[in-house]
């Protein structure tokens, strides 16, 4: 296994490396879970994911009879049926989910409940607006989602939108968007972040639950590949272009989003193999440590 490197945020949290699988919506999976927690970094479902309250408990007894090490769990607050959302929550904290992730509404009773368990709560955020928010709830660190990035994406380049957030707020930055080398870990870092939050990069990957076609896809595609578009899910995210309905698509017309609609970010162009995680994880540091080892010599 590489050599460790760390930031604070990371320390807190007990990994190796201050890295993050992003929680994707149906494909991540419990064994992407405990493969990043083995292989020192922290990977993120989404509750809905399960799709029960009853399925997810499940999931969190498997996660937690097979790791001792931290996790995430997403959970989507203005997209989530209130009595769904309230149990998936009170699941998190009755099994001190080490860290929650909370999107897409206002994360202030999640943080109480979280927070007397000592239980880490990121929010994404887009822009600034959204971090202020998000910091006046409480959470622990917001996580920066900019242009480029798989899924629901913003809008602002990372090189301002990272050191932007980090000039107004105290809470830590978490980088997201197009990171798929040690290199681009180490340019979040020299911006500001605290953890390297990667998606595509791990639809990719032997245990991810994407299928193959899927997983081929994100391989053989460019950033010229990639659709950024609210017409598939109502908000703008980026998608696989080949996969969106259209006359000289091979999908139905009434192809169902994130199930048949694929979605990537523009990281894909950097991406051209199917590796275990803990390969990716490898090669990602090796990746860092050879970038920062050149700076340190220039």
């Amino acid at each position: 296994m590489s050599q460790p490197f760390s930031t604070p945020l990371s320390r807190r949290l007990g990994l190796r490396y201050p890295l993050v699988a992003a929680p994707m919506f149906l494909i991540s999976n419990k064994e992407m879970l405990v493969a990043c927690a083995e292989a020192g970094m922290m990977g993120a479902i989404p509750s809905w994911n399960c799709r029960t309250s009853e399925g997810f408990e499940e999931m969190l007894r498997y996660v937690k009879d097979k790791t001792e090490k931290p996790f995430a769990i997403n959970v989507t607050i203005g997209l989530t049926d209130p009595e769904r959302l309230y149990r998936d929550v009170e699941l998190c904290v009755e099994y001190e989910v080490p860290v929650m992730i909370t999107s897409y509404g206002n994360p202030t009773e999640i943080v109480k409940a979280a927070h007397t368990k000592n239980i880490t709560v990121f929010h994404d955020v887009v822009n600034l607006r959204h971090a202020k928010k998000a910091e006046a709830a409480g959470v622990d660190g917001v996580i920066g989602v900019s242009q480029g990035a798989g899924g629901h994406a913003g809008e602002i380049n990372p090189y301002v939108l990272v050191p932007y957030l980090k000039q107004h707020l105290s809470t830590p930055i978490i980088a997201a968007g197009c990171i798929s080398t040690g290199a681009h870990v180490a340019a979040a870092f020299s911006l500001g972040a605290e953890l390297a939050y990667m998606g595509t990069k791990f639809i990719a990957s032997v245990e991810c639950g994407a299928q193959p076609e899927y997983k081929d896809m994100v391989v053989n595609a460019t950033h010229r590949d990639i659709v950024y578009t609210n017409q598939v899910s109502g908000v703008n995210a980026n998608f696989l272009k080949d996969t969106i309905p259209a006359e000289t698509s091979p999908l139905r017309e009434d192809a169902k989003r994130w199930k048949d609609i694929w979605s990537a970010g523009q990281g894909v162009s950097l991406i051209d193999d199917v590796p275990t995680i803990e390969q990716i994880v490898d090669q990602v540091a090796k990746e860092f440590h050879d970038t920062v080892g050149m700076l340190g010599a220039l």
